[in-house]
């Protein structure tokens, strides 16, 4: 009888102990909410950047000064590509020397500027990463709905991956910061926004992008701006062009149709005789993947065929009359007359249209705006014999990203103006080609005719003594000479 009793009392144990560790099981599902599982689904998909730049006296200064005071600066990113680019906003990297992205597992990495749209105020980076990036679950912001609950992650005043939570407050906000930046159609929340925290992700419950964090309202508490990330992707579609990056245009014009129940690119336009149009894509065409990458958005249409060779093969699946159809598309082929891709300039969207005459990589050119800027390049041609023009974007914007060995330590330029002619005999004939890059003379970086204007004014050059000038040429390092002023 015993032994039945002390039988029970152990079988009474177990499943009391049971029970119990199942209710512990239960308590912690419940603390696991949507929000904290949506938190989880994005973290490695969020990074913390990290910028430092000279100070503005520096800059102004001539730029071989051995002084050195640095600003440092700070905002987040969101991986889209993941091969390591990462779309923020421009103003966290804007005139910045250094660019350090970490990513949540705490490895850093030194970023590169891609490219940029000021008046939308985004820009994508780019770092070489050990391993593949985990790219965010793209939701859409045409369904918000007020008072939905969102959250914000971000390099919050430097305390790396913050998660602050809120709603969505308002739809369609149109924000001036000042004279020279404005916002059109952005979402409001109550979500905390800090310093810092710009270029990061609004995130709804099902773990999906829905804005990109950019503004605060100075003074006030818990009113912060994102932009809907519908809009922001196709400014990023832009961004990652293809035609603009590589120079290789696919020739298709799409449109990016997105809802509460569908996200899809339709293909509107295909170039006579371009990739696509040889591939057999045809207008009405839903564009469903490329190389495996499923294609929601022009976005995704950009970065499937971003840095790929001419002549690869790929594979691109699209529905037509309802059914799935698959394509071989080849990369470079065709005639490159056709769409023409959006843009980016400093100021606004601006359009490239390829030289149907040439296969060679986009060139944004920006032209001698005035006569008094003709007359300010003609006197370097009479001084100097060069005849120079401003770099395109993406030139520029690859000086910019780069640090070039120094005597004392890296040395960073802002860009420089091209050499498209020397004169024969000329004061730079000794020493400079064409095709190279000036990047400063007499002590001063030359980035366009406003400079050159400063460095070769009547006052300076009176004594015609040697200056010395530092040129960037292809596939190597600054080096530096010195020219002697010749009289026109």
């Amino acid at each position: 009888m015993s032994k039945l009793v002390i039988q029970s009392i152990m079988l009474v144990a177990v499943l009391w102990t049971s029970l119990t560790h199942l209710g512990c099981l239960k308590a912690g599902d419940a603390r696991e909410t949507p929000l904290v599982r949506a938190v989880q689904l994005s973290r490695k998909s969020v990074v913390n950047i990290h910028t430092e730049r000279m100070s503005a006296e520096e800059k102004d200064s001539k730029f071989f000064s051995s002084k050195s005071r640095k600003v440092t600066g700070m905002g987040t990113g969101l991986v889209i590509d993941e091969r390591g680019y990462i779309v923020t906003n421009y103003h966290v990297i804007q005139d910045v020397d250094v660019i350090t992205v970490t990513l949540e597992g705490g490895s850093s990495y030194e970023g590169h500027p891609v490219s940029y749209d000021r008046k939308h105020d985004l820009a994508i980076i780019r770092i070489t990463a050990n391993d593949q990036l985990a790219v965010m679950n793209i939701g859409t912001s045409s369904d918000l709905m007020l008072a939905e609950t969102v959250y914000a992650v971000g390099n919050a005043f430097g305390y790396e991956h913050t998660v602050t939570a809120g709603i969505v407050s308002q739809l369609h906000r149109d924000v001036e910061v000042d004279e020279t930046q404005s916002y059109e159609n952005l979402i409001q929340t109550d979500a905390s926004i800090n310093p810092g925290n710009s270029g990061g992700p609004l995130i709804n419950l099902n773990g999906e992008v829905i804005g990109i964090n950019v503004a605060i309202r100075s003074g006030a508490q818990r009113i912060g701006f994102a932009i809907p990330i519908d809009d922001a992707r196709r400014t990023i579609a832009r961004l990652m062009s293809v035609e603009r990056l590589n120079g290789i245009p696919h020739g298709l014009g799409t449109t990016d149709i997105k809802s509460a129940s569908e996200k899809k690119l339709v293909v509107e336009q295909v170039a006579a005789e371009s990739a696509a149009d040889l591939c057999g894509i045809k207008i009405g065409d839903v564009i469903r993947s490329i190389r495996g990458i499923a294609v929601m958005d022009g976005t995704d249409l950009e970065r499937s065929l971003l840095d790929l060779p001419r002549g690869k093969v790929v594979d691109v699946i699209i529905v037509r009359d309802g059914r799935d159809q698959t394509l071989q598309l080849t990369v470079g082929v065709g005639k490159t007359i056709g769409i023409p891709v959006a843009a980016i300039s400093q100021q606004s969207d601006a359009n490239i249209t390829i030289n149907p005459q040439s296969t060679e990589a986009a060139r944004v050119t920006i032209n001698v705006g005035s006569e008094a800027d003709a007359g300010v390049m003609n006197r370097a041609w009479d001084l100097l014999g060069l005849r120079l023009e401003n770099l395109n974007e993406v030139d520029r914007l690859e000086i910019v990203g780069k640090a070039y060995p120094g005597a004392r330590k890296p040395v960073r330029y802002n860009g420089g103006l091209r050499v498209v002619s020397v004169r024969p005999g000329s004061a730079a004939s000794r020493f400079v080609i064409e095709g190279d890059i000036l990047l400063g003379l007499d002590g001063f970086e030359t980035l366009g005719p406003k400079n050159i204007s400063y460095i070769l004014r009547e006052a300076r050059i009176r004594n015609s003594a040697p200056m010395k000038c530092q040129i960037l040429r292809k596939d190597g390092n600054p080096v530096e000479g010195t020219l002697t002023l010749t009289n026109p």
